[in-house]
């Protein structure tokens, strides 16, 4: 590509990740060659079933563990006794020591993605998430914006996006929950939301 934009997509809908995969396999059957960066996720999810095997030209890699985060405080009693051992309650700006030098090792290789020249799209799935639980920095974030090719597209997902990124992005897409099954109490399905 000549020219590589910086997309965001956020908000509390369903639909980011799943957007991402959309471009990114839309980018493959161009023969663009694409890093699906995934932060705070581990491969639990039916996309790493198949996403690893539509092209050479697909690099997927994963920055997470087995359990979800919440800073102290935001979860009620029902719903740590619901997640169970699935979740790690820290105080905020205090995250666990282990998730965060993964989290780190992204940054980096963030950084070498949209600036080795090696990748076109450059999906940074979950990095605002990352940004919210204070794993990464907005300066970190900015600093990949900055060394970004010109020519590399670059998609930044999750909710919560800071008011920063949603400026310097060239294209940004928020997804709005209007209504959604979960809040019948039923649970992410595989293939749907899993």
């Amino acid at each position: 590509m000549k020219q590589g934009y910086v997309q965001v997509y956020t908000g509390n809908g369903k639909g980011k990740t799943t957007a991402a995969i959309g471009l990114a396999i839309r980018a493959l059957g161009a023969g663009l060659r694409v890093l699906f960066l995934q932060f705070m996720k581990s491969k639990v999810y039916s996309e790493h079933q198949i996403l690893p095997q539509l092209s050479p030209l697909l690099t997927l890699e994963t920055l997470g563990k087995p359990f979800f985060i919440a800073h102290e405080g935001t979860l009620s009693a029902e719903q740590l006794a619901q997640w169970g051992d699935d979740v790690v309650v820290f105080p905020p700006g205090q995250p666990p020591a282990d998730y965060l030098a993964i989290i780190q090792s992204g940054i980096k290789r963030a950084h070498e993605a949209v600036s080795s020249g090696d990748y076109d799209l450059v999906v940074l799935d979950e990095i605002n998430v990352a940004l919210h639980f204070q794993l990464v920095t907005w300066p970190q974030v900015q600093a990949i914006l900055a060394n970004r090719l010109a020519s590399v597209e670059l998609i930044l997902t999750g909710r919560g996006a800071p008011p920063e990124l949603l400026e310097q992005a060239d294209l940004v897409t928020e997804m709005r929950e209007i209504k959604h099954y979960y809040q019948q109490g039923i649970a992410a399905r595989p293939g749907i939301e899993n």
